[in-house]
């Protein structure tokens, strides 16, 4: 087995630093807050699953773990530290590993159907969570600790119809007409998630003592928009650099 170098370390630490940093402004400078839920939404999850996939699950849960509690120092949310270190850390350790493995079909019309399967799977999460959680106005802040926000919006929930209907088309196409596995890189992200969305039900639900079902939908749409937004960017640096695609 090749011993790591020096300089192969090096470069490995100043990812780790840059990436934790940039999940940590990720999750601070860009938040939406909806008042139907009264909650408040952010794309950190973007740059968590990014990291992962690029990277793989050592640096993906440290930069995931890290840089989203220095989030919650930052912003005010103590209470929430102890448990996003360990949530988050988990989430981009899941996503690093299972990004880095593959099911194993017969053929490639079984991973066509799965594909169009995990699509349909994010497109009724997108459409459905969207529709009924994050329609009417909304919020944008951008910045850190804004007083006001940047911006009001009304959202109608046509809006989350059509991008989920869009994502479905999107997947499948990708799926039958480019990339049959595509469906496995969606399924890593979708497992990931699912771990964070648990894992602060049960954090809050038991040891906050607050409504943690209130803040399901919440997690799941910000799990599914960060798969949306994060897939075409890990799949344009593939292209790119294909040296980091294990």
């Amino acid at each position: 087995m090749t011993q790591p170098t020096p300089a192969s370390t090096a470069i490995k630490l100043a990812i780790t630093a840059i990436f934790t940093s940039l999940v940590c402004v990720a999750t601070m400078v860009f938040s939406i807050y909806v008042p139907q839920t009264r909650g408040f939404f952010n794309i950190g999850e973007t740059m968590v699953y990014i990291t992962a996939l690029l990277f793989g699950p050592l640096i993906g849960a440290f930069a995931g773990g890290v840089g989203s509690m220095f989030a919650d120092l930052l912003l005010g949310y103590p209470q929430f530290a102890p448990a996003t270190l360990i949530i988050k850390a988990c989430e981009g350790g899941i996503v690093g590993f299972l990004g880095r493995k593959r099911l194993k079909f017969g053929s490639k019309l079984q991973w066509k159907a799965f594909t169009f399967a995990v699509g349909l799977i994010t497109g009724v999460l997108l459409g459905g969570i969207g529709s009924l959680y994050y329609s009417g106005p909304v919020e944008f802040y951008l910045g850190y600790l804004p007083e006001n926000p940047t911006s009001i919006l009304f959202i109608p929930p046509m809006f989350w119809y059509s991008m989920g209907a869009l994502v479905v088309l999107l997947i499948a196409l990708t799926g039958f007409v480019f990339e049959p596995e595509f469906g496995w890189l969606i399924l890593t992200i979708l497992v990931g998630g699912l771990e964070m969305v648990t894992g602060y039900f049960l954090y809050e639900q038991f040891f906050l003592g607050v409504a943690a079902i209130a803040e399901i939908p919440v997690n799941i749409g910000q799990m599914t928009v960060g798969l949306v937004v994060s897939v075409p960017v890990v799949r344009a640096v593939w292209r790119s650099l294909p040296s980091l695609r294990y």
